[in-house]
Formats: C-alpha cells, structure tokens, sequence
C-alpha cells in the first residue's frame, strides 16, 4: 500500500498498528513516524541488526512480544519499501493474517540531486514524522 493508504488505514482502524523496521541508526539519525495526532505509536523493531546488517534472528519474537493477537492490521515500513516487504512475508508465515508492505518507505527514492525524503516515501508525501 502507499504511505498515504497507510495513514489513512491507520487513521480509520483504532487497532491497525505502524511497524518501522529499519535500523537504531536511521531511527535515531532520519526520524520516525509521528502517530501522535492518532493517539498512536510505532512500533521500532529491527529488521537487520546495526551495525553488522545481520538478520534479526528474534523479529517474530519481537514482534509477537507487542502484538498478540494475529488478526492485528500491521502496516510495514523501512527505507524504501524493500526490507518491509521480507517483514510482511515473515509476520504473515508466523499467521499474522493482516500484514502490509508501505511502498516507498519512510524516505522514498533519490530525487535528481540524489537525495531521498524529498519526493516519495512517507517523508516526501508530507505524512507527519518527527526527528
């Protein structure tokens, strides 16, 4: 889905829950979602390890640690769109039955100056993120 479906599923569905799955650095050095104004907060769990880019060995545990029950909407979301995909296949093979990839990311594809943030993602749609 798009992060503006994404947002708009989130805003409609008190149970729908944002999984960012990117790293502790990109959390701490890009920012996050800001859920606030839906009374809501994301849920940071890694996908691959910082700094050694290894798979998170214990993501289902994580994952099921904050989310029990597996009827949950859970809307995945990473850079661009690619490591989420991995965690929605994953979430859904551990029977989470409502698992989403957000397409583009948090912070999209490089603009024509190369930077990403700008255009797509859920930056570059003006979805609300704080740093």
């Amino acid at each position: 889905i798009t992060p503006d479906e994404a947002w708009s599923l989130l805003s409609e569905d008190e149970k729908a829950v944002l999984v960012d799955v990117r790293t502790l650095a990109e959390w701490k050095c890009v920012g996050t979602t800001d859920l606030s104004s839906l009374d809501k907060e994301e849920i940071l769990i890694e996908w691959v390890n910082f700094p050694n880019g290894a798979p998170n060995a214990n993501f289902i545990g994580e994952l099921e640690a904050e989310i029990s029950d597996k009827e949950t909407p859970i809307y995945f979301l990473c850079r661009t769109g690619v490591r989420s995909i991995g965690a929605a296949i994953a979430a859904t093979k551990a029977g989470y039955k409502n698992s989403y990839n957000i397409l583009e990311g948090f912070e999209g594809g490089p603009d024509e100056d190369g930077h990403r943030g700008r255009t797509s993602g859920w930056q570059g749609r003006g979805l609300p993120w704080k740093h």
